[in-house]
């Protein structure tokens, strides 16, 4: 048998894994490849926790949403009756107003007619006084006047006390 360089490469080759062996490099590869491995699957299972706690989140984030849609609705119910009440309220308020204010202005207008009617008769009284004098005037002379005079006064102060 020749020694070729076929031959040297085979040596070389059966060494090289004598000496892999040797400083346990499969082993090392192998546990390298495991480790790995085991990355991975805690990658994974990280992953998937994560996962699992965004749907979590994501359930809760919804639910929370449905809830504050409901508290809007009514709140907006709420403000939607308390509007309807003020303005009922205000309604009423106001046909008080006008009825007050119209029982108020009847009453000034009665009030009117009992002064204008007042005032009438008064000078109607006043008129009635002044022709009464203008007729006596004419008829009775100075003393009858006089006594007449002092006799209504005597009246006028005995109904006065």
């Amino acid at each position: 048998m020749a020694l070729d360089a076929t031959f040297f490469a085979l040596v070389g080759l059966i060494l090289f894994f004598v000496l892999l062996a040797y400083l346990k490099v499969p082993g090392m590869i192998g546990k390298s490849l495991d480790e790995r491995s085991n990355n991975i699957r805690n990658e994974l299972a990280e992953a998937k926790r994560l996962r699992e706690e965004a749907q979590q989140l994501l359930a809760e984030y919804q639910r929370k949403r449905k809830e504050a849609e409901a508290e809007a609705a009514q709140i907006v119910a709420a403000a939607e009756r308390e509007a309807a009440m003020m303005t009922e309220e205000a309604k009423q308020k106001t046909e008080e107003f006008v009825a007050r204010r119209t029982a108020l202005s009847e009453q000034k207008i009665h009030q009117a007619e009992a002064d204008a009617i007042a005032a009438v008769r008064s000078a109607a009284v006043d008129l009635a006084i002044s022709a009464a004098e203008d007729v006596i005037a004419k008829k009775i002379d100075t003393d009858k006047q006089d006594a007449l005079f002092k006799d209504s006064l005597h009246k006028v102060q005995s109904r006065l006390n």
